[in-house]
Order: structure tokens, then C-alpha cells, then sequence
């Protein structure tokens, strides 16, 4: 798909795109009309009674004529072709590409997902812990990104607010970037930033180390994997218009279509296009995006195919800034407002443009050959502030602004053999998958002047008299692997064994962005091996184990630090798990234990800005319990708990030995649930409740960040009164108490998004 230029573009593109879709609908349905015509004047259908009475047995020549008369019916329809049925679900399949796993009870949780090597596979049959959230969850809470969605799940929080440079989450305690999304199976090709919600089917959570199940993230995600599957033309061919309005004063449109064309539907066509501009959460701030997603689809037989072109272009000014406080305070400054900019004049232009496709083959009954390959074209233009004189407690600071312009190009695929067969009674799903990841990232870092500064009274942006340059080419990439699992199950797959090896390969070279010249890099190779166990003694209790390893690559040091462009080393991850999931029926409930460990990052002191270094060894140790699922016949919930103690194995410093990581909280909460009104016909209300304990500002543990809580609230209204058709209409309040606390990795900090109202007006036509 040729790249969009702006907005206007996108907008003629999808009402092109609508239009067209709903002229082919027109002439099918004509068509139908005309073909159902047609067989009100056939002929009748004589029948041979002589040899239809051959036929019967003696018994059968008492029945009645009426009976006699009914038995002619399936002649008849005979001469019309069967109608179009929907694919089976891919879950438990070799495929991947088609009808996803289906909704669980309350359809917020689906019963499974695609889960890399390991295909597509039921929850309660993995030897993890998943989370597979559906876009009706999306839709009804309103999410924007992936990231209002993931925070349902008490272990993954953001360390970045709405409106900020980017959505960085926290899964299990450890970093996980934007940029370690995958995008339907593939790392490096969804936007370097955010997912837009509008584009999404379902966001898929694996907690933990998800090297060998999906290959090597970019950024060296050790805490968890998400992946997200895009939406894909449905059965149902509908078209739809969602004007919404975000305050202070963000207004946007949302039109949507989905077609499928062909004698059994095999072609389908989805098209997503979003256009907003206005002032959001920041005061005197403004956030103009573009979205526009294409989504082609191939159902056959025996091939299957997708092709995926996105466009995401965002413009903000004012966004929501990121700050170091200082490592040597002995309380923590009061989070300021969080509709303020302590960076007042800040701008960030992102474009992202993505295409990519994948293709299945049923090579016989039991194996299929799959592959994919993707390209994503990503820039990022910036004003970039820094506090060079980090936050006292007070609220004061030196503030240095710059300019942090930035590209990369990504070029990621796949390609493997699933194939499900047995031996004897031993029942196998084998995976041989190779992944290829190749990546060339450019930067141009500009020092501005300095000035002081204050959180609660932010001076003016000092100005920046170097000329602004563009980006070159900061470091290369690539990740290699191949793999091989096997998932053996017996006694009607009462116990299944999941064994698996990956050969990785990671390959950074570091350049320098003022002569081009190689400065450093690393070819690094590891044999990582995985194992996991399912034990069912009933058919809806699974008792489950794991063990993990990944080779992640090492961190290329970004602004922010005094060694930007550094390429740390390599590393090993490890993970031991083990948990019970229990389907009651209606309500799904988990527990799990976990133990995940690698080399510590910290900011060293000395310099303007401080290094980035490893440290020793951090272990996350930790109990999660969730449960989801239909509570009542109209009442829909879920619930997880988090407790975490994420331990300081062996640091230089021996005084902090034992202690915990800093910015990491020792436990969180999520709760939410959405009711179906008995007093309204189409009226629910929702809500949820989000808690996140307090955290170590350094690895001294000297001083807190205070816990918070958040409250939102949701009602929604659908009637069919209007036009004839659905209308649904939607309100949500976040954080509906206004509170402003501090998100944290340490001592570098923001602000949670302030008191939010959403509303819209989905109009099905």
C-alpha cells in the first residue's frame, strides 16, 4: 500500500474503500434476490414413486403420506448450493490464519490464542500464563491503545502516561517497550509507539520470558510477550461510523468496514480509518492523528493469506514529559498537576507505515507450511528536554533542551511447518520454525542551552542555536533462530508434555552518528531450551510448570544517558513457573508462582546525565491470581492480583544486597465489571479500579513512591430505534477521583493521565 501524506488522503481512501465495498454487497444481494427468484419458478420435482417405495423397508410402509411427502424436501434443496458456513476455529489446529479462538463466558476473554511455536492453542492446554483479550473488551471500555486494555491484568502496568512520547509497559516487574509488540506473530512491525485500538482483534498476553515461544524481541523483553492480532473481514458485512469526542477538547471519527466476497466467502476485506485533532490531557496541548489500516484476507481449502497495510501518522504538541529525580533524596516531591507540561513547547511528529503478509498451506491433512514477512518504515521528530540537573524535593532542576530525531527500518519474518500426528497413543503437534529480524536504526542527537526550572513552575524551553541534522545510521541489527517443539499429549490429552530448543543468533554493530565509522558490536550465539507440563486430573483443572531460557540482546543505551549509542552486552534470562487454572463453567480462576532473573540496569552516577550499566542480577519472584468470566447471567467481571518481591541478587554494593529493584512495586490489583441493566432493555453500566503499591525511588530503599489507586466508570446504551439498524452510545470516565501519582521505573518519572471523559456514537449502516 502506497504511504499516506496526511490526512485528507486517508479520509478519501476509506470512504473509497466503504463505498465500494457496500456497491459489491449491493450486487450480491441482488444477485441472492435474483437467484431466489429464479427457483420460485423451477419446475416441480417429480418423484418416482415406484422406486422411492422400492427403497423403504417393510416397516417403513405404514408411514403416512405427509411422511412420504416431507422425504421429497432434500431433493429439492439439492438443487441449490449449500450455504456459506463459517471456518472452524484455528484453535488446536495447525492453522493460525482464520476464525480465532472463540470468546470465553461474558466474551472479554477469549478461550485461547496464537501462541508463536507453540500455534494456536486452548488456555487451559498451555504451560503458561495467557491472557487473550477480545475487541468487545476494547470497544466497551473505550481504549485508545493497546496499553488502556493491558492494565485489566494486575502484573502489567505503563511507566509512561497517555499522551506520552510512547507506551512502555511493565510486565512482572521488567520493562517491556513498545517496540517488543509483535504484530501478528512478527516482532518490529508494529508502531515503535502505540497500537491504536481501532486496528485490533485481540491483544494476547504471555507472562514471562518468551524467547523460544516467539523469538528474540528487539529490545530484550524478558518480563512478558504481547502480540496483536489485527482485525479481519467477519461474516456478518457491516459498515460503521463512530464520531467520539475526549476531553478537554479532542474531537475524532472512526469509520469502519467489513466485507466478504465470493461463493463461500472466502475473500474478505477490513477497513479501519481514524482521524483526531484537539487539545487532550495536556493544557494547551494538541494531538492531531491519521490511522488508516487495510486488512486483505484469502480462505481456502487448503491456502490461506493475509495482507496488512498500516498508516499511523500522530502530531503532538505539549505531550506528556518524562523527568529523573534526584538518586539522593530523602522525600519524594508531590506529583504535580497532571494536566501540566514541565516542559511547556515540546513537539513529537511519529510516522509509521507497515505492510505485511502471511500465507498457510495445507500440505496434507496433518502438516502445514506457513511463512510471513513484514516491513515497517518508522520516523520520530522531537523536541527532547532533559533534566541535566535532576528534581529535588522541592520541585527545582536545570533543564537542557534538545532535539532527538530518529528513524528505523524493519524488515521481520518467519517461515516453519506445524503438524499434529500420532504414535501410537501418544498424540504430537510439532513446530520447526525459523524467525529472521533485521533492523538499521539512525538518530540525531542536537544539545540545546540550559535554564532553571521547576515542576510546579516551569520556565520557558531554552532555546536550541545548533543546527538541526538528519538522522544517520546508529546501529544494525539482526536476530536469527531456528526451532523445534514438540507438544505430547495422552489419555485424551489429560497430560501434555511441551519440550523445545532454539538456536539464537544476535548480531549488533554500534556506528558513530557524527563520521559513520563502526564503533562497536557483538556476534553472540545460544542454545535455549524450554519445558513445560500440563496435568489435568479432572477435564477442567489444569496443573501446569515451565521452564524457560532466552538470550535477549543487549540494550542500545538512548538518550537520556551520558553513554547514548552504547551497545551493553548479551544476556541469558531464566524463568520457573508453576500454577493451576480451573474452568468452572462460567468462571476461569488461575494462580501461578514464578521466579524470573536477569542482570540488573542502573543509572551510574558521575557525568551530566549518568550511564546506563548492568548491575548484578535482579529476581523477580512472585504470586499471581486472576479469575474472569460470567458471574451473573448479565454480569460480566474480571479480577487479578499481583505480589512481587524483585530481589537484588548479588550487587556491586554488598549494603544492598537482598534488596529490591528500584520503581518496582511489591503488589498491584486490577478489578472491573460490566453489567447488562434489567430495568433498561440495551443499558450497561461498567467500571474498574486499578491499584499499584509504592516502590523504592534507588536500590538504597531509603525512600518510597506512595501507592495509588484509580477509579473509572462506563455506562453504554444500544437501540436499534434510530435507524433500524445498531446504534451504540458510550460514556467512560478515568479516573474519576482526578488523583496525580507518579509512574516510575526509579528515578525516571511521570505523571498518570489526569481526569479523563470519553464518549462516542457507533452507527451500524
Amino acid at each position: 500500500m502506497s504511504e499516506f501524506n496526511n490526512n485528507k488522503n486517508r479520509w478519501y481512501f476509506g470512504v473509497a474503500t466503504g463505498v465500494m465495498s457496500m456497491c459489491l454487497t449491493g450486487v450480491s444481494v441482488s444477485e441472492s434476490l435474483a437467484q431466489s427468484a429464479e427457483t420460485r419458478v423451477l419446475p416441480p420435482v417429480s418423484v418416482d414413486a415406484p422406486q422411492q417405495r422400492a427403497r423403504v423397508a417393510p416397516a417403513a410402509r405404514t408411514r403416512s403420506a405427509p411422511q412420504r411427502a416431507a422425504r421429497v424436501v432434500p431433493r429439492q434443496t439439492t438443487e441449490r448450493p449449500p450455504a456459506p458456513v463459517a471456518p472452524p476455529t484455528t484453535m488446536g489446529s495447525t492453522r493460525t490464519i482464520g476464525t480465532p479462538a472463540p470468546a470465553y463466558a461474558g466474551g472479554q476473554v477469549a478461550r485461547g490464542g496464537t501462541l508463536g511455536l507453540l500455534g494456536s492453542t486452548n488456555v487451559m492446554n498451555t504451560p503458561f500464563s495467557v491472557v487473550n483479550y477480545t475487541s468487545q473488551l476494547i470497544e466497551n471500555q473505550q481504549a485508545r491503545t493497546a496499553a488502556d486494555t493491558l492494565i485489566n491484568d494486575a502484573s502489567v502496568r505503563t511507566s509512561t502516561g497517555s499522551n506520552g512520547f510512547d507506551d512502555t509497559f511493565v510486565i512482572r516487574g521488567f520493562p517491556v517497550n513498545a517496540t517488543d509488540v509483535g504484530l501478528n506473530g512478527l516482532y518490529g512491525l508494529s508502531s515503535s509507539q502505540r497500537i491504536p485500538a481501532q486496528i485490533i482483534e485481540r491483544i494476547e498476553l504471555l507472562k514471562g520470558p518468551g524467547a523460544l515461544i516467539n523469538g528474540i524481541a528487539p529490545s530484550g523483553t524478558v518480563g512478558g510477550a504481547i502480540n496483536i492480532v489485527t482485525k479481519r473481514a467477519t461474516e456478518t458485512d457491516f459498515s460503521r461510523l463512530t464520531p467520539f469526542f475526549m476531553s478537554a477538547a479532542s474531537y475524532g471519527l472512526h469509520l469502519e468496514t467489513s466485507r466478504r466476497f465470493g461463493a463461500n466467502k472466502e475473500w474478505g476485506v477490513r477497513f479501519n480509518g481514524v482521524g483526531r485533532n484537539g487539545e487532550a490531557s495536556i493544557d494547551d496541548g494538541n494531538f492531531r492523528s491519521g490511522i488508516g489500516a487495510l486488512a486483505i484476507d484469502y480462505r481456502g481449502e487448503r491456502f490461506r493469506w493475509t495482507l496488512d497495510a498500516i498508516s499511523q501518522n500522530d502530531d503532538t504538541d505539549n505531550f506528556r514529559p518524562q523527568i529523573s529525580l534526584l538518586s539522593t533524596l530523602t522525600s519524594i516531591p508531590a506529583a504535580p498537576d497532571a494536566r501540566s507540561n514541565w516542559y511547556p513547547g515540546t513537539k513529537l511528529r511519529q510516522r509509521d507505515n507497515t505492510i505485511a503478509t502471511a500465507a498457510e498451506y495445507d500440505l496434507t491433512d496433518w502438516l502445514t507450511a506457513y511463512a510471513g514477512v513484514g516491513y515497517r518504515d518508522g520516523t520520530n521528530d522531537q523536541t527532547f528536554p532533559t533534566s541535566t540537573v535532576a528534581v529535588n524535593a522541592l520541585g527545582n532542576f536545570t533543564v537542557q533542551n534538545n532535539y532527538y530525531d530518529s528513524y528505523t527500518k524493519t524488515v521481520s519474518g518467519n517461515a516453519g511447518f506445524r503438524s499434529q500426528f500420532d504414535t501410537g497413543f501418544i498424540n504430537h503437534k510439532v513446530n520447526v520454525a525459523y524467525t529472521g529480524f533485521y533492523q538499521e536504526a539512525g538518530n540525531a542527537y542536537i544539545q540545546g542551552n540550559r535554564a532553571a526550572s521547576n515542576i510546579y513552575n516551569p520556565s520557558p524551553l531554552p532555546s536550541v542555536t545548533l543546527p538541526r541534522t538528519e538522522p544517520r545510521l546508529a546501529s544494525e541489527s539482526t536476530l536469527t533462530s531456528v526451532a523445534i517443539a514438540d507438544t505430547m499429549s495422552v489419555l485424551n490429552e489429560s497430560v501434555l508434555l511441551t519440550l523445545g530448543v532454539r538456536r539464537q543468533n544476535v548480531k549488533v554493530d554500534s556506528f558513530s552518528t557524527v563520521t559513520g565509522a563502526f564503533t562497536s558490536g557483538y556476534d553472540a550465539s545460544a542454545t535455549t531450551p524450554l519445558a513445560g507440563i500440563v496435568v489435568k486430573p479432572w477435564h477442567n483443572v489444569s496443573l501446569y510448570a515451565n521452564y524457560a531460557e532466552g538470550l535477549t540482546r543487549g540494550t542500545i543505551v538512548g538518550a537520556g544517558y551520558d553513554n547514548v549509542g552504547d551497545v551493553l552486552a548479551p544476556y541469558k534470562s531464566k524463568q520457573q513457573e508453576a500454577g493451576v487454572k480451573v474452568d468452572w463453567g462460567l468462571i476461569t480462576t488461575t494462580a501461578a508462582v514464578f521466579q524470573i532473573a536477569r542482570p540488573s540496569e542502573i543509572r551510574t552516577a558521575g557525568g551530566v546525565l549518568g550511564s546506563l550499566a548492568y548491575d548484578g542480577e535482579q529476581r523477580n519472584r512472585g504470586i499471581e491470581l486472576n479469575a474472569y468470566g460470567l458471574i451473573l447471567p448479565n454480569l460480566r467481571g474480571m479480577v487479578s492480583a499481583t505480589f512481587l518481591k524483585p530481589e537484588l541478587t548479588n550487587p556491586s554494593d554488598p549494603t544492598q544486597r537482598g534488596n529490591d529493584a528500584a520503581g518496582v512495586p511489591d503488589k498491584t490489583f486490577s478489578a472491573s465489571l460490566d453489567w447488562d441493566t434489567p430495568w433498561v432493555q440495551g443499558l450497561s453500566l461498567n467500571g474498574r479500579v486499578i491499584y499499584t503499591g509504592s516502590s523504592y525511588l534507588t536500590t538504597a530503599n531509603t525512600v518510597k513512591f506512595p501507592d495509588w489507586t484509580r477509579l473509572d466508570i462506563g455506562a453504554r446504551y444500544t437501540t436499534t430505534a434510530l435507524t433500524g439498524k445498531p446504534v451504540t452510545f458510550r460514556a467512560n470516565i478515568e479516573n474519576v477521583t482526578g488523583e496525580n501519582y507518579w509512574l516510575t521505573t526509579g528515578t525516571y518519572v511521570t505523571v498518570g493521565a489526569p481526569r479523563t471523559y470519553i464518549l462516542s456514537a457507533a452507527f451500524d449502516f
